[in-house]
């Protein structure tokens, strides 16, 4: 859960903190210093509100848990973040190239019309997107529990990191495009994605809402059992200790979803989802090239 937090609070943190780097930057550069503390007030006041949304959260779960239905949120939770997960590493790979250039054009519109307001509203509502998507992912890798990943060492790790890669940004340290940055971790996120998706596959089965037309294709829990309970029984059935200890297999099963004895429709899901995103990614990257081509061809004018 740590390792999931950390990605995430990281990833969020630092797309929020770019961007409101990329406006104060800018504002400092045309000589507007005095709308920076605007900017930093709708963040503030953002952050406040993301605070917001957890308790929310946290009191509608508890909610669901007192008729004996948080089983279902969680399932509902872990699918709908396995979406916004992925659509919000191709929403980034998407505007990551054009993002500073976005974000100034929009300044120099608040700027020219002296509009205080509209850089409060934009900057509370770029740090909000990214808060409200934190309290989602949260309440998904902790199973609705989001109070335990706002106080470990991963969110509070993440944000560190964030941080100091921005400042590292804006000060010139680093030279790392953000288009090849936002694709590394991109990367995963999308593990994560697969894996979340994949538990709430499981945790359907397990409830017999659906069933397995083959419930353990094969069982690798001699080699890695994915709980130190598992560990115990296989060494108690056996006389023999597995590979690899049930803490590995708890790390890996939060970070990535990883089964030891995974079902055909787990299996499948796992695979499809990347088969999918593939797709969709070779789909946007041709239809990149084929307009990168149209506009690089020579318009021949019709002869009458």
């Amino acid at each position: 859960m740590e390792v999931q937090a950390l990605l995430i609070t990281f990833r969020e943190a630092l797309e929020a903190l770019l961007i409101v780097g990329i406006i104060t930057s800018y504002l400092k550069r045309v000589d507007h210093r005095e709308y920076t503390k605007y900017v930093w007030l709708g963040a503030g006041l953002a952050v406040l509100a993301s605070v917001g949304v957890a308790i929310l959260f946290q009191v509608v779960f508890t909610g669901f848990a007192a008729m004996g239905s948080e089983t279902y949120l969680k399932i509902g939770i872990m699918f709908v973040s396995a979406v916004l997960l992925t659509q919000m590493v191709f929403w980034m790979a998407e505007h990551s190239r054009n993002i500073k250039e976005s974000v100034e054009g929009k300044m120099d519109q608040f700027i020219t019309t002296g509009n205080v307001i509209g850089m409060v509203v934009h900057s509370f509502l770029v740090v909000l997107r990214e808060g409200v998507e934190t309290v989602f992912f949260f309440a998904a890798i902790t199973h609705g529990n989001i109070g335990a990943a706002m106080q470990g060492w991963g969110a509070a790790t993440g944000i560190a990191i964030a941080v100091i890669v921005s400042y590292l940004f804006f000060k010139g340290t680093m030279r790392i495009p953000l288009k090849t940055f936002f694709k590394v971790t991109g990367a995963f996120i999308v593990l994560i994605a697969a894996g979340l998706l994949v538990q709430g596959i499981s945790m359907l089965q397990d409830l017999n809402i659906i069933g397995s037309v083959m419930p353990h294709v094969y069982d690798l829990t001699w080699l890695l059992p994915e709980h130190p309970i598992d560990y115990e029984h296989y060494l108690r059935d056996h006389g023999v200790a597995p590979v690899f200890s049930g803490e590995v297999g708890v790390f890996l099963k939060a970070l990535f979803g990883y089964s030891s004895m995974p079902s055909l429709e787990e299996i499948i899901a796992y695979i499809g989802y990347f088969v999918v995103v593939y797709l969709l990614v070779t789909s946007r990257n041709a239809t990149k090239t084929k307009t990168a081509v149209q506009a690089l061809e020579p318009k021949t004018k019709k002869v009458m």
